[in-house]
């Protein structure tokens, strides 16, 4: 039986290869080509130091992640997943929390994230751990480059 434990810690830019790579594992995940790419995610971390979270296997591999970051009024997370063969372990919940305390440390109090909603798996995570699905806006967005194209994982 493989050992599943694991830590929680704040995400660097070296974290990037192994976390692209678990985010290539995820069906259905949604890659964009440049906001993802290893210089989005590093700029994205710069821009927010310490807020994004990994959590790490014995080995250092990492097996979740959260990109977090804020506005200085609003949080928000993305991409937050969880290795398939790491998940119900508390990870994903552990991750969460760590996020929501850095983000309350610099004083914001509000946090949002999107998730699909052919996403039956991440909808069902946010139900459970207690965040509210709005039901009273409409999303909207506008895409400023074309070139960042989102692919998404069969």
């Amino acid at each position: 039986m493989q050992d599943k434990t694991f830590a929680i810690r704040a995400m660097t830019a070296g974290d990037y290869p192994g976390l692209y790579a678990l985010w290539m594992t995820i069906k259905g995940f949604g890659i964009r080509s440049l906001d993802d790419s290893r210089e989005g995610v590093e700029k994205f971390l710069k821009r927010n130091p310490g807020c994004s979270v990994v959590a790490v296997d014995r080995e250092g591999a990492v097996v979740g992640g959260i990109l977090c970051g804020h506005d200085g009024r609003r949080g928000c997370l993305y991409h937050v997943c969880v290795r398939e063969d790491y998940r119900r372990l508390g990870i994903g919940k552990a991750m969460v929390v760590h996020c929501m305390n850095v983000l309350k440390g610099e004083g914001i109090n509000k946090v949002s994230l999107i998730a699909f909603t052919r996403n039956d798996v991440g909808n069902a995570f946010w139900n459970t751990i207690g965040w509210t699905k709005r039901l009273d806006l409409n999303y909207y967005d506008f895409t400023l480059n074309e070139a960042n194209i989102t692919a998404f994982n069969r």
